[in-house]
């Protein structure tokens, strides 16, 4: 598969940390030191997965020089969806897209680089031609605004790819690994409630709905540090590549010290690492994607460039992959 657009999309309001002191106890200095985050984007009335999603996948289609109806298919990565039967549909007629099949994948912040995995197969089979994928999520949605161990981390965004069939040698999808351990899943949950009404009887049903992401910091902290570098070091030595030849380290966006831990692990210089989380903080599924447009969009990532990925979160599941990235045609 090649991947030949980009696009992003951003709530229009920005709340910066200054701005949160006024609802939590906390400061500007307490965030940075900890996260490296200074303001997130928080969607707004009209601002849905659904909008932004489209309005992401559109500017990848642009890019890339696609009409909506060359789509075979969309993959719309999402904890989050406006629709718990599936979000991806309502994107698809958003855009237009008559010809092509859409559905949700769900492994929240793995969940973009998962979902680019699973699309690049049905490229490589031969079954599809050209196929978008979506990184989105609104989490503002699902916290407790009165916790500033959670409210402080998560934005809302989103960000796409558009990837078509390419011949084997020319292939963008170097080399990936995906992994879970499900042993770990309490360290950070979006959990339904436990929540019962009577039925017939003795019988009772359970109520829909979710509580407030819950986040146990230092262990996914821990957990990145060690597993991130792990898998970047395994996937580099099975493809005969060195740290060195690589243009850029694009992780997702969580943390600025993890960021720092893998780069230093790989002794990648600072200049060569991906970062947007002081201006966004952690959006999910839509972190690699919404920094990987930014980076080709401003010319630092151009044709032929190596980058390795990492994306990790709650499951607990990650991966890591090497892509190079190709750009729309000349």
């Amino acid at each position: 598969m090649a991947l030949v657009g980009s696009g992003r999309a951003l709530p229009a309001a920005s709340i910066s940390n200054d701005d949160l002191s006024q609802r939590v106890t906390t400061d500007d200095a307490w965030i940075r030191s900890r996260t490296g985050i200074g303001a997130r984007r928080v969607a707004g009335p009209g601002e849905t997965v659904t909008s932004l999603a489209a309005a992401a996948g559109l500017a990848a289609l642009e890019q890339a020089g696609w009409r909506p109806a060359d789509l075979d298919m969309i993959l719309l990565a999402t904890s989050s969806p406006d629709d718990l039967f599936g979000t991806a549909p309502r994107v698809q007629a958003a855009l237009g897209a008559s010809n092509a099949v859409a559905f949700d994948l769900t492994a929240a912040c793995s969940g973009f680089l998962f979902a680019l995995i699973t699309a690049a197969q049905y490229l490589r089979s031969g079954a599809m031609e050209r196929v978008l994928v979506i990184g989105a999520d609104q989490l503002s949605r699902w916290l407790d605004w009165d916790d500033r161990r959670t409210c402080v981390l998560f934005g809302d965004g989103a960000g796409a790819v558009a990837l078509e069939a390419c011949p084997a040698e020319e292939d963008g999808l170097v080399a990936f690994r995906m992994r879970s351990d499900g042993s770990r899943n309490g360290c950070l949950t979006l959990a339904q409630v436990d929540r019962h009404q009577p039925l017939l009887g003795g019988l009772s049903a359970q109520v829909g709905g979710f509580s407030p992401i819950q986040m146990n910091g230092q262990e996914v902290y821990k957990f990145a540090v060690r597993e991130v570098p792990a898998v970047l070091a395994e996937l580099l030595q099975s493809s005969g590549l060195t740290a060195d030849q690589l243009d850029w380290l694009l992780l997702h966006q969580a943390n600025q010290r993890i960021l720092n831990a893998v780069a230093e692990r790989f002794s990648m210089p600072h200049e060569r690492v991906l970062s947007n989380l002081a201006s966004y903080g952690n959006t999910s599924a839509a972190t690699i994607p919404l920094m990987l447009d930014e980076a080709v969009r401003d010319g630092r990532i151009r044709n032929g460039h190596l980058i390795a990925s990492s994306g990790f979160g709650a499951g607990l599941s990650w991966g890591g992959a090497l892509l190079r990235w190709r750009g729309p045609a000349a």
